[in-house]
């Protein structure tokens, strides 16, 4: 195990402590959320640049990556949902669409088709982690300003996620032969 697979490993094991001080009633606790996701949130960005820069890009952490990124999202956004924090629609948008990138992905690597991560898609999970860590802040702070600000930002994520989503879709799209994907007896024409 190299020093970047162990970042990404501090993320997924990040997410259970989130959960158990973000669902606590207490505000401090909300603090110490908000501290785990940031921290965690950091991990993301840095063993992206270690394994870069020591060239320890591997496949295990190429997998691993994202599952973390979307771990740590999606117990953040179950846990705000658990306390009303966000609407439960918010929440099924957001994680669906992981699911379905994930699986689209999936697909197209079967097919030979490689949907690199866009510039679009990244600015879509710091936009989700900001919204997040404001989220939980919120539960801390009692500040009707904070959280028209929170509201905010967890709409423009909220956009960026759907947009990112039909961007990947498109691309794939664009790139895959649509008759060796879909059967002749599944095509609408």
């Amino acid at each position: 195990m190299n020093l970047p697979i162990g970042l990404t490993l501090t993320r997924i094991i990040a997410a259970p402590l989130l959960i158990v001080f973000l669902i606590s009633s207490s505000r401090v606790h909300a603090l110490i959320a908000a501290a785990i996701f940031v921290a965690a949130s950091i991990t993301d960005w840095l063993d992206g640049v270690v394994a870069r820069r020591r060239n320890q890009v591997t496949t295990l952490g190429t997998l691993l990556d994202p599952i973390a990124d979307k771990l740590l999202v999606a117990a953040a956004l179950v846990s705000l949902l658990t306390i009303d924090k966000v609407a439960a629609w918010i929440v099924v948008v957001i994680i669906g669409r992981e699911l379905a990138v994930t699986g689209l992905r999936a697909v197209a690597a079967g097919v030979g088709v490689i949907v690199p991560a866009s510039r679009l898609a990244k600015w879509k999970t710091v936009s989700q982690f900001v919204a997040v860590t404001m989220l939980i802040l919120e539960k801390g702070l009692v500040s009707p300003t904070f959280h028209v600000g929170a509201t905010g930002v967890l709409w423009v994520a909220l956009a960026l996620t759907i947009v990112s989503a039909v961007d990947y879709f498109y691309r794939f799209f664009r790139k895959a032969d649509y008759r060796a994907i879909v059967p002749e007896e599944d095509r609408w024409s």
